[in-house]
């Protein structure tokens, strides 16, 4: 015969039940971890968009060409030039625009201004392994005193046609069996007289003497 509880003794058993069978259930449940938060990525700043400006499209040169040269006068030379000679004559001729064509099988170079022909010079031109470039140039600089790196040797009066060393300027001597390294070489008198009177941006003809141009 099971002996009866008082009422207070059996409700500390109850609760003392109660409580084991929580922690019991307890243990068995998974351990909750709160949800792991997760940086949201700054948001890159948009940046505002440029409007690209259209391109000015450069001035298009007048290219001088042998046909195109109005040839009012020559100088009147009745005989071939040999190396180291020149003639200068710009008497009466007007202001204008100048042109300076290279004859390479002649070996002279010609000055034209307003179509006039003030000055005629020998020259020395590119050997072989290194010729003179033909065709049209823009003079893209002068210097009077130009000492050349590529070289290392001085161009007095250089009137620089190509960036990566073509040139017109003065040479210490003059020969048909000298040549240069594909610059033209003039008279150093005559290339001062030369330098003086064109500026950058004045045309350059340099013709082989065969082909049309």
């Amino acid at each position: 015969m099971r002996e009866k509880l008082s009422r207070p003794l059996w409700m500390a058993v109850k609760l003392i039940s109660f409580g084991a069978v929580a922690a019991l259930v307890m243990q068995g449940a998974p351990t909750l971890a709160p949800a792991e938060t997760v940086a949201t990525p700054a948001v890159a700043p948009v940046r505002a968009a440029v409007a690209t400006p259209a391109a000015t499209p450069a001035p298009t040169p007048t290219t001088a060409r042998l046909s195109t040269i109005n040839v009012v006068r020559e100088l009147d030379i009745p005989h071939w030039l040999p190396p180291g000679e020149y003639v200068w004559d710009a008497e009466g001729a007007p202001a204008g625009q100048t042109i300076i064509v290279v004859n390479i099988r002649a070996r002279v170079l010609s000055v034209y201004r307003a179509g006039h022909e003030i000055g005629r010079s020998s020259l020395i031109y590119g050997a072989d392994n290194k010729p003179t470039p033909t065709g049209t140039f823009p003079i893209l600089q002068k210097n009077a005193d130009h000492w050349s790196n590529l070289y290392d040797a001085p161009m007095p009066h250089m009137l620089r046609l190509t960036w990566d060393g073509v040139a017109i300027h003065g040479s210490p001597a003059l020969s048909d069996n000298l040549a240069t390294r594909g610059c033209v070489g003039l008279p150093r008198e005559f290339a001062e007289l030369l330098f003086d009177v064109v500026d950058v941006g004045d045309q350059v003809v340099v013709w082989d003497g065969e082909t049309s141009a």
